[in-house]
């Protein structure tokens, strides 16, 4: 049974899809992204709240705006962490994928 991985950031353009592609090739995980702004590309849903097992967050105020907007949906046996990545790389950029492998290493 593969767990259910969701990686959220702001806009969902560089970050959370880094991480999402990195970890989508793994055959134990199911991964998804989402951006807590606006203007994301996918924004945060209810339903992905719902769907995933766990929740990687990129910075502190996306963990606090997760809790205030999804408080009815995230669920005591849900993990929810801050990776503390700041917004400072491109998508798929090799230090922010290495900086990804070495932060879920303990979790994944």
């Amino acid at each position: 049974m593969s767990r259910k991985i969701l990686f959220v950031c702001s806009r969902n353009r560089l970050r959370s899809p880094t991480a999402e592609q990195v970890f989508s090739m793994r055959e134990d995980l199911e991964t998804a992204s989402a951006g807590l702004g606006r203007d994301a590309e996918v924004p945060l849903s209810a339903e992905l709240v719902e769907w995933a097992d766990m929740i990687f967050v990129m910075e502190k105020i996306h963990l606090a705006k997760l809790r205030g907007k999804f408080k009815a949906q995230l669920r005591d046996d849900q993990r929810v962490v801050c990776l503390d990545i700041p917004d400072d790389y491109g998508y798929m950029d090799s230090a922010l994928v290495t900086l990804l492998q070495d932060k879920l290493g303990r979790y994944l």
